[in-house]
């Protein structure tokens, strides 16, 4: 394991059991909120297991929190701070504006890699997702249709529903605004 991931795996579990201590939630708790398994929460605190991409934007929004609070503060706002996840290989982001109370929203630089095909479950009630196709063709699903967005194309929609992202190229770079309410 690189110490990028170890520190990315350690800032997980402290951000969570954070949350957990502030609004006193027991484990049983936060995996009712979730969806995610109290044994895999678990794992996760005690720095034993690394939570896909997928498995950590159900957790943030099962809590009702930003999903970029769980990869790390950046200590300035113009600085970049790129993630990536051992078990997500064929994707890629860069947190490019962590999220801000002030304004209530983050965004990421996302690349998917190899046709990749990214899940995603519903967010928070009210959360809105803008995404921006800077290079490469995306296909994105929400709605229950899918939509084939280009270069300079973008897409609004409810993120409180499942949506999924899918490189319709082999390669797609695309910019995603999360809007929370």
């Amino acid at each position: 394991m690189t110490n990028a991931e170890s520190h990315l795996k350690q800032h997980i579990a402290q951000h969570l059991k954070a949350i957990r201590s502030e609004r006193q939630l027991s484990l049983d708790a936060v995996a009712k909120l979730t969806g995610v398994s109290k044994a895999m929460l678990g794992q996760i605190e005690r720095e034993e297991s690394s939570p896909t991409i997928a498995k950590l934007w159900q957790i943030a929004s099962g809590l009702d929190t930003s999903f970029s609070a769980f990869l790390g503060q950046i200590s300035q706002e113009h600085e970049r701070e790129e993630t990536e996840f051992p078990d997500d290989p064929n994707m890629q982001m860069t947190t490019l504006m962590p999220y801000d109370p002030r304004v209530k929203f983050e965004m990421f630089d996302i690349s998917l890699f190899a046709h990749h095909e990214q899940h995603s479950t519903a967010h928070a009630l009210g959360v809105m997702e803008t995404v921006w196709v800077i290079e490469g063709s995306l296909e994105l699903f929400f709605d229950n249709e899918w939509h084939t967005l280009n270069p300079n194309d973008t897409a609004r929609f409810f993120a409180d529903q499942p949506h999924v992202y899918r490189a319709k190229t082999e390669q797609v770079r695309f910019q995603n605004l999360v809007h929370y309410t």
